[in-house]
């Protein structure tokens, strides 16, 4: 079961990205508060949870939460600023929109970059402890999801409606008989036969 908190007297807000191992497409994060009853049976790691499931849970905690939000940094910062930096700065976007002020931050990870002077705390696999964590697990993914799908229509060659921009086969496979194209991440030195950009 997932903790509702890691110290009782605090607002809380927990923060994870979604993306960061993608070949193309922004980085997503979101940060969320969550009231001390929250409760669903079925809330975790977005990993560990399907699809359908997912978007479900998203409007649950959208309903319930005391506030939340999302942030995006794009893939050209990704490859101006790098990609750990770019998770950091999506986070800080995400919680920046907050309506309430948390007190401490709850990071899915080992490290954070300090945001102004709020506290925080880093916790490895955190999508799976704490509930905060995890429903920003879950919008992170969600709405990563749905603009990757979006940018499948206009660049369908990469199966970016399956991949979400992942290095599958298929994804591979579109690069190297479409080249990159806008929307990757072309610091990460994707491997392909032609180089070459779309207009």
């Amino acid at each position: 079961m997932l903790k509702a908190y890691h110290q009782k007297d605090l607002l809380e807000a927990g923060c994870d990205e979604a993306g960061r191992g993608c070949y193309a497409g922004p980085v997503f994060a979101a940060a969320v508060i969550l009231p001390l009853n929250f409760y669903h049976p079925q809330l975790n790691d977005s990993k560990q949870v399907a699809p359908d499931l997912r978007f479900e849970l998203r409007t649950y905690i959208e309903m319930h939460a005391l506030a939340f939000a999302v942030g995006m940094v794009d893939n050209e910062e990704i490859d101006q600023i790098n990609i750990l930096k770019a998770s950091f700065k999506a986070m800080h976007l995400a919680i920046d929109q907050l309506k309430k002020k948390p007190q401490l931050l709850l990071i899915d990870g080992h490290m954070f970059y300090r945001y102004k002077r709020v506290p925080h705390h880093c916790v490895v696999r955190g999508d799976g402890i704490y509930a905060s964590i995890a429903a920003a697990s879950i919008l992170a993914k969600t709405y990563r999801d749905e603009f990757m799908r979006n940018l499948h229509f206009q660049y369908p060659y990469y199966g970016w409606f399956n991949n979400k921009g992942y290095g599958t086969a298929e994804h591979r496979k579109g690069i190297e008989s479409h080249g990159l194209c806008p929307y990757h991440r072309k610091s990460f030195n994707i491997q392909s036969s032609q180089m070459e950009f779309f207009e």
